[in-house]
């Protein structure tokens, strides 16, 4: 994934989740819900949008890692 230089609000993550939701893990999905209902700061945001963006389209490999870097941002 390549650096972005925009900054994406909670709202932009959470349509983004949105978008994604029917191809992510549901307990997964109640996790990011969760996390961006609190306060987030900007490099979070930023991460979380670019671990979703496009994940539908990623390889089962990719999913996988994706999964794993959200599973630790979610805690």
């Amino acid at each position: 994934m390549g650096e972005c230089r925009l900054n994406h609000s909670a709202e932009d993550v959470r349509a983004k989740l949105a978008e994604q939701t029917p191809y992510l893990p549901e307990v997964l999905v109640d996790r990011l819900e969760g996390l961006i209902a609190t306060p987030l700061s900007q490099e979070t945001l930023n991460e979380l949008f670019h671990l979703l963006k496009k994940y539908d389209l990623a390889s089962p490999e990719e999913r996988a890692e994706r999964e794993q870097k959200l599973a630790r941002l979610a805690g």
